[in-house]
């Protein structure tokens, strides 16, 4: 017997509505270009240095530069996180979040935490705990503040898009 060689095909909503959604996924170069995508690129490559020093050193023997450790990390890794949320512009295509509330309370909160382990990471340096690990501890030291500065000036921009938002 013959077998018939009709072959169905069907879309689903999912698959039409998955498919135009991809497709309209964009790409802000112009965002790199303003100050706040400036300082989120020295954030994330100077961050790298501070956990990437610390992290070359027997840090796990001193608390303190476990803290250090632990906020470098958890904010490098959340601001890479933004920068291909606002690289990729997903944000526009979630609405409900309230972005600008959500800037400023990443900025805000890693600007404190970061100025509280730069203290605390230059506070723990001394000649008299392990002379071959000083340079990379004041070096992680040094960045860590330059780092905290930039999350101070992405905490200010923040402050002003949230500001001109809640004003309209």
């Amino acid at each position: 017997r013959p077998r018939s060689h009709t072959v169905t095909t069907t879309s689903s909503s999912f698959t039409a509505n998955l498919s135009a959604s991809s497709s309209t996924l964009a790409y802000d170069r112009e965002f790199l270009r303003t100050v706040p995508g400036l300082l989120m690129v020295t954030e994330i490559v100077l961050g790298l240095l501070v956990w990437t020093l610390i992290a070359g050193t027997e840090y796990f023997l001193y608390p303190a530069f476990g803290w250090v450790m632990f906020v470098a990390v958890f904010y490098w890794v959340l601001t890479v996180f933004f920068l291909i949320i606002y690289m990729t512009m997903t944000y526009t295509r979630i609405p409900q979040v309230p972005w600008t509330m959500v800037g400023l309370c990443f900025n805000g909160s890693a600007f404190v935490l970061y100025l509280i382990a730069a203290i605390v990471d230059a506070s723990s340096i001394t000649k008299d705990l392990d002379n071959h690990n000083y340079n990379s501890w004041a070096a992680s030291s040094f960045f860590a503040f330059v780092v905290t500065s930039c999350y101070a000036g992405n905490t200010y921009f923040s402050f002003i898009s949230w500001r001109s938002r809640t004003s309209q």
